[in-house]
């Protein structure tokens, strides 16, 4: 067996992983940090915190059954592929990784958080095959919403670039805002979900768009309108989703046009919100992961790392 360990401190989650490039198992242990009832959020200071507080617990649990030998060692060090993408939670999962992988003499591998995202959508739709080729992938969380085209390039498989993206507001930022308007705990996508499942209404939104790029920024003005003129929860929650339903159409709408009927991944948090996901496979199919693999992880990050390290370089 080839193990590779993979670890993600996201501002959302702590996360570690164990792949076995050779079998394709994959165990993983991952925890959201604690949010303060009422906040939409953590300060940078108290994610970081958070998950120095974590990451040892959740390495240790992986590791229960006995620590396998270490191929290699992933880890997301900033949000994106992009310049000046940067923010202060992946030291600490950079920290540990890059101290495992001396005292283990394995090779160390830095990506993006939005690489392992795709990496683990990749994983769990049964795709894997797609690296080496261009597809496009949707990557819709609180930090991003964007539409990538990954070419073949690299020693991890793949490069990507940016398409399309919200000119604002970022489809998770909409989703926990709404939710904490309704009164919602932080991350409220599980629950806005439940809540707009009871509504009886489906709105038919048209998006605000910009060449391919879309504005997110009116759900939340609509929201609270919404909330002031007396409508029920179940329907605003509703409605945030029909909209950031409505955006991701455009968006598809716009690569479709631009390349044809490539392959389409969809990844991030917010792609595991089951109303979304099955309307967007209605209209135009493409591949999913499975929720535990949408929402962080560090799963894609170790998949990462095996192909690095078994194609001899780093990322």
């Amino acid at each position: 067996m080839a193990w590779y360990l993979g670890i993600d401190t996201s501002n959302y989650t702590t996360s570690a992983a164990l792949y076995d490039s050779e079998s394709g198992a994959v165990r993983q242990q991952k925890r959201l940090l604690p949010v303060r009832e009422g906040e939409l959020g953590l300060r940078q200071s108290d994610a970081v915190f958070a998950h120095v507080k974590q990451l040892g617990a959740l390495v240790e649990a992986l590791f229960e059954a006995g620590p396998p030998p270490l191929a290699g060692v992933g880890v997301s060090v900033r949000p994106r592929d992009a310049e000046g993408s940067y923010m202060p939670c992946f030291l600490v999962g950079e920290a540990v990784a890059q101290s495992v992988g001396a005292a283990c003499g394995a090779p160390l591998t830095r990506v993006s958080h939005q690489s392992g995202h795709i990496a683990a959508a990749l994983f769990s739709a049964g795709r894997l095959d797609l690296i080496g080729e261009r597809f496009a992938a949707f990557h819709l969380s609180g930090g991003t919403t964007e539409c990538l085209i990954a070419e073949p390039s690299g020693p991890c498989g793949f490069t990507v670039r940016l398409f399309a993206r919200s000119l604002d507001l970022k489809a998770g930022q909409a989703v926990d805002r709404v939710g904490g308007m309704l009164g919602l705990r932080f991350p409220a996508g599980r629950e806005l979900e439940r809540l707009a499942k009871e509504s009886e209404k489906t709105y038919r939104v048209r998006p605000v768009m910009k060449g391919a790029d879309c504005s997110l920024s009116g759900i939340e003005n609509r929201c609270q309108k919404m909330k002031l003129d007396g409508e029920a929860d179940c329907d605003i929650a509703r409605y945030c989703l029909d909209s950031i339903l409505a955006a991701l159409c455009g968006m598809t709408e716009a690569v479709r046009a631009r390349f044809g009927e490539l392959p389409i991944l969809y990844a991030g948090g917010v792609m595991s919100n089951s109303i979304i996901r099955e309307a967007v496979t209605a209209r135009y199919g493409g591949y999913f992961a499975d929720p535990q693999f949408s929402s962080d992880n560090a799963a894609g990050v170790a998949i990462l790392a095996s192909r690095a390290g078994e194609g001899g370089m780093a990322c």
